[in-house]
């Protein structure tokens, strides 16, 4: 099966923190599984980052190496995502949120995310 990993999920996959359900866990940690970050995921952290609301362990270079180290496939913002997008009633209004939700309809993934909002979207959500 595939899944897209929620920006939070990435980074505490990576990190190994201990917020990361154990659910989650078994599902990253299954060969038969294939695990997707988005470059949405990058550019978040990004932003983040740049504006002091978020402090990683190493830095986002490193987190884009690790992403290829530990088997991730990075999926690019097409733009089939994009019209999607427009298409999302306003249940959640984070753009970067709102971009994953339209890549994981799109794209058929199931979402590994804390945030239940998600479910609005008919995501399949897994946490």
């Amino acid at each position: 099966m595939k899944y897209l990993l929620d920006t939070h999920a990435l980074i505490w996959s990576l990190e190994e923190d201990k917020q990361l359900s154990i659910t989650a866990q078994n599902i990253i940690a299954d060969e038969n599984n294939q695990i997707f970050a988005s470059v949405v995921n990058l550019w978040e952290m990004a932003i983040k980052i740049s504006i002091g609301k978020l402090q990683l362990q190493q830095s986002l270079e490193q987190v884009i190496d690790k992403i290829d180290e530990y088997d991730i496939s990075l999926l690019p913002i097409k733009p089939t995502h994009v019209v999607k997008v427009r298409d999302l009633s306003f249940e959640h209004n984070d753009p970067f949120d709102r971009l994953l939700i339209a890549q994981c309809l799109q794209e058929d993934m199931a979402f590994i995310s804390n945030e239940v909002l998600f479910l609005r979207y008919g995501v399949n959500r897994i946490w």
